[in-house]
């Protein structure tokens, strides 16, 4: 079996019930699927770029702007209750059984960041390698901590968490983080074997806010087109 070092999966389903046909929307006159396809092409990283799509018309713009699109994924993987495990356990099956070729790290990347770039990419796993990392996730900053956070329940207001101090200021809190959905990285063995994309040697990769807008609807479109347009 041929192996290769570097596979990223863009999994990009037809059914959006946020944001219709979500993955080829226009985004600044090109589909939004292109910007993730264009920066996985130009990693200095990534021996191979395939959607993973049940849609023949995602398939065929994927292909014009350079992924691979081998196969259509099957229906029980495109449904609003797959889990994205399951795309990319069924994209390494696809090359390890079809192409005879296995790759060591799986990139996960969703085509709803359109402003992560190649640079992101190659950083984040210029860390996951050097730390002999066997997952990685980016991250960016949180505007909300959880004690701030409230519970809301027939019209009573209670913390969330129930333990904390008393007249808390926001200048006082720590910074927190979250996961801003642009890059997963895991070992090959982590993903097929343990059926995981979180190993026990995790490491984080922090973005930018500019750079992490998920893609979910409407607004999130033209704020992220206005952030292109004036990034220039």
């Amino acid at each position: 079996m041929k192996k290769s070092k570097c596979l990223a999966v863009i999994p990009a389903r037809g059914g959006s019930k946020g944001l219709l046909h979500k993955n080829i929307r226009l985004l600044n006159l090109k589909p939004l699927i292109n910007y993730t396809i264009e920066a996985a092409l130009n990693s200095h990283y990534i021996d191979e770029v395939v959607v993973s799509t049940d849609s023949e018309e995602i398939a065929r713009v994927a292909k014009s702007a350079g992924a691979e699109v081998p196969f259509i994924r099957p229906v029980e993987l495109a449904t609003d209750q797959a889990a994205s495990i399951d795309v990319l356990k069924h994209a390494v099956l696809y090359y390890e059984q079809e192409e005879n070729t296995s790759f060591e790290h799986i990139v996960l990347l969703q085509p709803t960041s359109p402003l992560r770039n190649a640079h992101d990419i190659d950083e984040a796993y210029q860390i996951f390698i050097n730390n002999e990392g066997d997952s990685l996730q980016s991250i960016t900053v949180s505007d909300t901590h959880p004690y701030l956070l409230r519970e809301w329940t027939c019209g009573k207001l209670e913390p969330y968490l129930k333990e904390q101090a008393d007249n808390l200021r926001r200048q006082d809190l720590s910074e927190m983080y979250i996961l801003n959905g642009a890059i997963y990285i895991v070992k090959r063995d982590l993903l097929m074997i343990h059926n995981t994309m979180t190993g026990s040697n995790n490491y984080g990769y922090l973005m930018p806010q500019e750079r992490s807008v998920d893609i979910d609807n409407e607004l999130d479109l033209r704020w992220a087109e206005f952030l292109i347009q004036n990034s220039k």
